[in-house]
């Protein structure tokens, strides 16, 4: 029996980075790339190596590419800590497992480090093929949790659960991630939004951009933990333009909708250092008429786009700065 599973990319429409300090997000999973595990019985439990792994290169040029790429990490990594991840959880709450042994390998398409969660769609992808493998079912609220534990706990990655959330639940997903829903159920609360309601909306990205979550989220982590008012702030500025994205999302409001994006970065550029690249990007799409915030951490970014011609005029404007340009298929 051969088991294949997929997980996709996510990109926050609004509330990002609130998620991982007790904040609100609505994001979107997307078809246009995807992550995905294959796993089959074998006489001896064997990662495979991915396409991150390689060992052999064209030359000094081609690893230097890679490790630019990819860093001195690829995939092996987040297949061990998830099979360890997922033991872990299934010895703590006594679902059994049966003894047979397999070989797992993991493939993806979705860009790396642009902030839309391609490597928690490869944990994703793989716990999928283990729960299928070991016939284990786990509700939907304690595998986001257990995803993100992967990264948080094993892997020392800073993440807030929007991506988990999203890709497990997939489609269009409101996130509430107040404290106290935590302190009392263990997760927050997570909606599913119609699809249909959403304007027409683009995707866009560029590799030379990248910088890993963890990176990215530290300096805020810190603040926020030392109850800096400014970082408080932004937190719960962000989770209540939510909020009204949730309510103009509703109404269908697509001008409001705008408006709390582009409100939205505008809060980011007074917290975070950003790089003139990214807002070289937002300004760009902006200037197109289109709204613009990040999808996650940076290099990335999505907006609405209500027609062909102003899809034209963003195609036209970032092609300049090698920018992929697309329309997000949500799933």
């Amino acid at each position: 029996m051969i088991i294949q599973t997929h997980a996709y990319p996510r990109a926050a429409l609004i509330g990002n980075p609130s998620d991982g300090y007790f904040g609100k997000t609505i994001a979107f999973t997307f078809a246009n790339f995807r992550a995905e595990a294959v796993l089959f019985e074998s006489p001896e439990l064997t990662i495979a190596p991915g396409p991150r792994d390689g060992l052999s290169y064209a030359g000094v040029r081609s690893l230097y590419e890679d490790v630019q790429l990819h860093g001195y990490y690829g995939g092996i990594r987040l297949l061990k800590a998830t099979i360890k991840s997922f033991y872990a959880h299934c010895l703590e709450h006594g679902l059994p497992l049966h003894g047979r042994n397999f070989t797992i390998r993991y493939t993806s398409s979705i860009p790396h480090l642009v902030g839309l969660g391609g490597s928690s769609a490869i944990i994703t992808a793989a716990m999928r093929a283990l729960l299928q493998f070991y016939g284990v079912e786990i509700p939907k609220p304690q595998l986001a949790n257990l995803i993100r534990a992967v990264e948080n706990r094993e892997l020392g990655i800073t993440a807030g659960l929007q991506d988990r959330v999203a890709q497990v639940y997939q489609g269009v997903v409101y996130m509430d991630f107040a404290k106290e829903l935590f302190d009392k159920h263990g997760h927050g609360r997570y909606e599913p939004i119609s699809p249909t309601l959403l304007p027409p909306l683009y995707l866009a990205f560029r590799t030379d951009l990248s910088e890993g979550s963890e990176v990215f989220h530290n300096n805020i982590r810190d603040r926020f933990e030392r109850g800096e008012p400014e970082v408080l702030d932004a937190m719960r500025y962000w989770a209540e333009l939510t909020d009204q994205a949730r309510d103009a999302i509703l109404r269908r409001d697509v001008r409001r909708l705008g408006e709390l994006q582009n409100a939205g970065f505008d809060r980011r550029t007074k917290l975070y250092q950003l790089s003139e690249g990214n807002l070289r990007l937002i300004g760009a799409a902006r200037a197109a008429g289109a709204s613009a915030a990040f999808t996650g951490s940076g290099g990335a970014i999505c907006g609405i786009c209500l027609d062909d011609a102003v899809f034209q005029r963003l195609q036209e404007k970032l092609a300049l700065q090698k920018v992929v340009v697309l329309r997000p298929q949500i799933v």
